[in-house]
């Protein structure tokens, strides 16, 4: 009999050893059930969130499918015929210098950012010069600096210069608004190279050159290709130079746009259709580049 009674206490107390681990149980699924719930939410969230950011964007398109009665109406048409009479209206007005316009001076002042960016990104990163952060916080100033602000100096001197109504003159202002910011962003990248990487290549006497052709430029390829995106937005839709400083011959997308704004009202299919074939290209060139944008405008973002 007394023997049997420890064994009728071991018993009992293992009971209560067993209350903690199905208390750990439980919160370990009440937590994963708590992290799922998150998941879900913040994906619910970021769909919605994105599909109230492109509603406009495919608003636009369907409408460019309609005809001006059905445009233009207070009620919106959501079941309607498509028709494509406000494309062909859109090629009889003569978009085509435009695009080239456009065109000639988006890619033209990127690449000239990229020639330049590039050696002040690494001379203010890989080598830095004296008072960088002067010369950094000169950089960023230009942009504080209003448009509307600059703007009477600006036609003054080109003006003088017999440079109104070029597409030169509009490549090299580009030029100059996205220059700032480019340096800035590849100067980022440019930290994020492990600095072993390029003792190794001085080591084994690569020049300077080499250094920035064969062993930078393949490291963050991706963060060129982010800012040159950037930099080919920025350019593509600029609007406020373009007006002041062109005419008739150097007349970018965003004034072939305005044209359809008249005393008569504004021609909403038209307009609509006009402006899907203006972000066409913008959205080609992200969408080819999108891997590279990801992971470009991510290089720099954790340290």
């Amino acid at each position: 009999m007394a023997s049997a009674t420890p064994t009728a206490s071991s018993g009992a107390g293992a009971r209560p050893a067993e209350v903690p681990a199905r208390s750990k149980s439980r919160a370990r699924k009440a937590g994963s059930r708590r992290r799922v719930l998150g998941q879900v939410s913040w994906t619910a969230g970021a769909w919605i969130a994105a599909l109230i950011f492109f509603f406009p964007v495919l608003w636009m398109a369907l409408t460019a499918f309609k005809q001006e009665s059905a445009a233009y109406t207070t009620t919106p048409h959501l079941v309607f015929k498509p028709t494509l009479d406000q494309f062909r209206a859109v090629f009889d007005a003569g978009i085509g210098p435009y695009l080239a316009n456009s065109a000639t001076a988006t890619l033209l002042s990127t690449l000239l950012v990229l020639v330049l960016g590039i050696p002040a990104a690494y001379a203010l990163s890989i080598r830095p010069v004296r008072k960088t952060r002067d010369v950094l916080f000169f950089f960023i100033s230009t942009k504080m600096l209003p448009g509307v602000a600059a703007i009477i100096p600006v036609y003054l001197a080109v003006r003088d210069l017999g440079a109104l109504d070029s597409v030169w003159t509009l490549m090299v202002l580009y030029t100059a608004m996205n220059l700032p910011i480019a340096v800035w962003m590849m100067r980022s990248f440019f930290l994020e190279v492990p600095g072993e990487v390029l003792e190794a290549a001085r080591v084994d006497g690569v020049t300077l050159r080499q250094e920035i052709t064969r062993i930078l430029l393949p490291i963050v390829a991706p963060g060129i290709a982010a800012t040159a995106l950037i930099c080919v937005i920025f350019s593509w839709n600029e609007f406020f130079l373009a007006l002041n400083l062109t005419s008739v011959r150097a007349g970018t997308m965003p004034i072939f746009l305005v044209g359809f704004m008249s005393s008569e009202g504004l021609y909403w299919a038209k307009l609509a259709a006009a402006a899907t074939l203006a972000c066409l290209p913008v959205l080609l060139a992200g969408w080819l580049a999108q891997k590279q944008l990801v992971r470009g405008l991510s290089m720099g973002a954790v340290k």
